[in-house]
């Protein structure tokens, strides 16, 4: 038996030879059954004879299986070893969000014309959102912009509510920063709309201003100068009609012509060549002078130019998106089609989006 078990090549010869040993009628199974049927002295000479061939026996099988299993497992370490010369596997990665790429890339056009940064509160409070931008609370305007409103009023009683749009971040920095001023106040903005081209929440980008001897062929330039760079095209050509805003005084509305190529409008080219036309994009005027009165600056010194523009729609018409709110939806296929490297920051010298 100790032979057998001793030549035994596989963990099923090994199961096999302890059932014929060991099993309810194996051999030495048997032999132990057989020391009820002595009598004493039989059973005290045969009895440690047999309970130490069941032990040597069952000593056997378990180092015989133990050398098996060592050597099943050398051989399958050997066969699933790991190269360590090859490289590792990708692991997941990020994609920046075209909304924050476009906010980058706002951000590197206008801080090369001297512009700043600036942010602020998106719970706002009333005076800041309307009356200090010359809309009182019975201006029909307020209708447009009417919002998310706050059951609590702040220590002032002003009303609170989620801001309509980047406008407070003009009033604030008017009212702590000395002039000359030149910001940008990109961020969050609410409204209750809801299609395909307007979300509750989305995105602006507002410029500002103020300095002595402004006007508005320094509203042109600036915008002439941040459409063709951030288009990445020197044929972008501006169509300004008059229009109305209680915050700005003229007030002007920014055209830019286009054409369809391939189903989606390209910017770029004269609205009134042929097969351009024009395309509202932004809203834009020197900055009324109530509004500079408002943040305690005097009006016949300083004057100013202000603008503004969905971020969202930027990125729409750049990159070629049909459906602003497949911005919100959070569909990685999505994501992954028209997302950014988490490391490719947006440079005028390297390339806007590149």
């Amino acid at each position: 038996m100790l032979g057998e078990i001793e030549a035994a090549t596989d963990a099923g010869a090994i199961e096999a030879l302890r059932i014929e040993a060991l099993g309810k009628a194996g051999s030495i199974t048997a032999l132990l059954k057989t020391l009820g049927g002595m009598n004493p002295e039989e059973r005290q000479a045969r009895g440690p004879e047999i309970h130490a061939l069941r032990e040597t026996v069952t000593a056997a099988l378990a180092e015989r299986k133990a050398t098996l299993d060592a050597a099943a497992l050398d051989v399958k370490l050997a066969a699933e070893a790991i190269d360590m010369s090859l490289p590792a596997d990708a692991g997941p990665r990020g994609s920046v969000h075209p909304v924050s790429q476009v906010m980058d890339e706002l951000a590197e056009i206008f801080a090369d014309m001297g512009f700043a940064v600036a942010t602020g509160p998106e719970i706002e409070d009333d005076w800041r959102n309307f009356t200090a931008l010359n809309i009182p609370e019975t201006h029909p305007a307020r209708a447009m912009h009417d919002t998310f409103y706050f059951p609590d009023a702040n220590a002032e009683g002003q009303k609170m509510l989620l801001r309509t749009h980047t406008s407070p971040v003009q009033i604030r920095t008017m009212m702590s920063q000395e002039p000359p001023i030149r910001i940008i106040a990109p961020g969050r903005v609410y409204r209750s709309d809801s299609d395909a081209t307007h979300t509750p929440m989305f995105h602006q980008v507002e410029g500002l201003v103020i300095d002595r001897g402004i006007h508005m062929g320094h509203l042109k330039w600036t915008l002439e100068t941040f459409l063709k760079a951030y288009f990445e095209r020197d044929d972008i050509v501006l169509r300004l009609r008059p229009s109305y805003f209680p915050f700005t005084e003229p007030s002007a509305e920014v055209d830019v012509g286009y054409r369809h190529e391939k189903g989606r409008r390209v910017v770029g080219g004269n609205g009134d060549d042929e097969g351009h036309a024009w395309m509202e994009l932004l809203g834009s005027g020197m900055v009324n002078r109530r509004v500079i009165a408002n943040c305690g600056l005097d009006p016949d010194e300083w004057q100013g130019f202000a603008f503004g523009v969905g971020v969202d729609r930027l990125a729409m018409l750049k990159y070629g998106m049909d459906d602003l709110r497949a911005f919100f939806d959070g569909d990685l296929r999505w994501l992954s089609h028209y997302g950014f490297g988490a490391l490719s920051v947006p440079t005028l010298s390297g390339g806007i989006s590149a």
